[in-house]
Order: structure tokens, then C-alpha cells, then sequence
């Protein structure tokens, strides 16, 4: 297998979809203290990831993007503000359901996070993957045990293969992982 050929699987694998669904049932748990977090986690994971995710493989086959990773900067917009607006909504859903306050300030970590990375991006480029990567394994850490902290082996992973792929530059991959790691501290302090 090529570098290019690993780098593009590790992607694919580890994108921000897939570290949700697996990170928030997690948190979830973590919060509840017992199995109901699972539910709100997996919901936090509709909102944060997959509407996402369903969202820019809409605007894929409507021929607005060539493929997931919209690496033009410009276009990225429209991706937040619906992030912005799902995260959002799910928090609504979760206040007005009575979940546990952990996950409810995952969510409001997430959305902050989200607001930092619409504004920056819209004078340079900072890697989204990056950023959710570290910031699931940096929220693992508060919730459950810092054994979780070793996670940030595959945030290194994330970062490899989009400069790997020509998607993102060291410092746009650094930076991605540092604001996820920012948001994740803050959820500590919440």
C-alpha cells in the first residue's frame, strides 16, 4: 500500500462522522453515569456528525463539491453554519429532554469550537478533522480516565494524512488539533 493509498484510508476511517459516533456514546455514558447517556450521546453524534456529514454528501452529488474534505476554504461556510445550527438543535432537544449536563456541555464545547474554526476560516484554512479528532479523545480524557489521552496517537494519525493528501499544511493540522484540544479542556472547566 502507498502512503497515499494509508493516508486516504486513515482519513476516511478517522473522520469527524465516524469519531463522533464512536466518542459520543461514550461522553454520554461518562455523563449519565449509567447506560441512559448512551441515547444522548448517540444524538449528539446525529447533530455534531452525521447531519454534517449527510449534509456535504447532499451538496457532493449536487456537483457543489468534488468529494467530502471541500479543501477550497471559500466554500466552507454554508458547512458551519449547519453544524452551527444542528449542534444547536440538538442541544435544544437535549435541555428540553432533561439530559445529563456532561453531554450537554460536550455539545456547547463543540458549537464553540464550531464558531472558532467559521471565524478563522474565513482568513485561513484550519483543519475541521484535525480539530474534532482532538477534541473526542481531549473530552474522553476529562470524562473518563487521562489513560484516554494516548487516543492522541490517532490525532496525529488525522494530521498525517491530511497534510499526507496535500489537504492541509503542518500548521493548519496543528492548529485543527490545538482548538480541538482548547475545547476539550474547556469542557473541564465547565
Amino acid at each position: 500500500m502507498t502512503d497515499t493509498t494509508t493516508a486516504r484510508v486513515v482519513t476516511d476511517v478517522l473522520q469527524p462522522r465516524n469519531v463522533l459516533l464512536a466518542g459520543m456514546p461514550a461522553i454520554g455514558l461518562a455523563a449519565a453515569g449509567d447506560w441512559t447517556g448512551v441515547p444522548w450521546g448517540l444524538l449528539g453524534a446525529l447533530c455534531a456528525g452525521i447531519v454534517p456529514a449527510s449534509y456535504i454528501e447532499w451538496e457532493r452529488r449536487r456537483g457543489t463539491w468534488g468529494d467530502r474534505h471541500v479543501v477550497d476554504r471559500t466554500q466552507r461556510a454554508p458547512i458551519f453554519l449547519v453544524i452551527l445550527g444542528s449542534i444547536g438543535a440538538g442541544a435544544a432537544l437535549m435541555t428540553a429532554g432533561g439530559a445529563p449536563g456532561g453531554i450537554l456541555a460536550a455539545m456547547l464545547a463543540l458549537w464553540v469550537m464550531t464558531v472558532v474554526l467559521l471565524a478563522v476560516n474565513t482568513v485561513w484554512k484550519i483543519s475541521v478533522d484535525c480539530a474534532v479528532a482532538a477534541a473526542v479523545v481531549g473530552m474522553l480524557a476529562v470524562v473518563h480516565s487521562p489513560w484516554w489521552l494516548a487516543g492522541y496517537a490517532g490525532v496525529a494519525a488525522v494530521c498525517w494524512t491530511r497534510v499526507a493528501l496535500e489537504y492541509h499544511t503542518v500548521a493548519q493540522t496543528a492548529a485543527g488539533a490545538g482548538l480541538g484540544a482548547a475545547a476539550a479542556a474547556a469542557l473541564g472547566l465547565l
